[in-house]
């Protein structure tokens, strides 16, 4: 089952939210879609960890809400098809990590070329798509990890990154650069990284703020 959301309006936020993207008449699906065109581009955006559950928009005390509804929308575009799944409670990252790969890989049975598939993630979902990307150990797949390059993947060297990859991080963040992945990752195809300065801490990828949808967006339309 897949549950397609219309993408009706803009967003409107206010300037303290420093600005985001309007978002495009898209369809936005939770599951893999049933039909497969091998034509599409196909884009998975998973989230943080605070979102695992039944709440859509979680609030952090230092960081606040976490507007999973609104970053949905940002990222929708009518180039391209955009999964983005909310997972249960207490997920296990490998376990989800596997059940995605499996997911991308019924893309690829199906016809579509891994130079369009591209993973999404950020904190914990950057971790996920850190695993997918091992496991799937692709030179044409597309991966954006979001201040996902933590503690995990540094106690775990033997997970490394192929393909094309872009990362985001925010300078006020404890969580950096992906420099130490992308290092240990020979199969690489193209590495690029962005450092946004925004103050907002870990909480900077808990809103569609236009610092780093913009280029999440450009970056998608560019290596497909």
């Amino acid at each position: 089952m897949f549950s397609p959301i219309k993408c009706l309006s803009a967003l409107i936020l206010s300037a303290a939210s420093l600005a985001t993207l309007t978002c495009n008449a898209a369809e936005i699906y939770n599951t893999l879609p049933k039909q497969i065109n091998a034509d599409q581009h196909y884009v998975f955006y998973s989230h943080g960890y605070i979102v695992e559950g039944t709440n859509a928009s979680p609030v952090n005390p230092r960081w606040g809400t976490y507007e999973f509804p609104q970053i949905k929308q940002a990222l929708s575009d009518p180039q391209y098809t955009l999964i983005a799944t909310h997972r249960a409670k207490n997920t296990d990252p490998l376990a989800y990590a596997r059940k995605l790969s499996e997911d991308i890989k019924k893309l690829v049975s199906n016809g579509v070329s891994y130079r369009n598939i591209s993973i999404i993630g950020f904190s914990r979902g950057g971790e996920i798509t850190a695993l997918v990307a091992n496991q799937l150990a692709n030179s044409q797949l597309n991966t954006i990890i979001l201040a996902g390059c933590s503690e995990f993947l540094s106690a775990n060297p033997h997970v490394k990154l192929y393909g094309n990859v872009l990362s985001i991080f925010e300078t006020s963040d404890g969580v950096g650069s992906c420099q130490f992945v992308a290092d240990r990752s020979p199969k690489i195809s193209s590495f690029e990284e962005i450092a946004i300065s925004t103050g907002k801490e870990h909480g900077a990828f808990y809103t569609p703020l236009r610092q780093w949808v913009a280029p999440v967006k450009q970056w998608l339309t560019r290596t497909r």
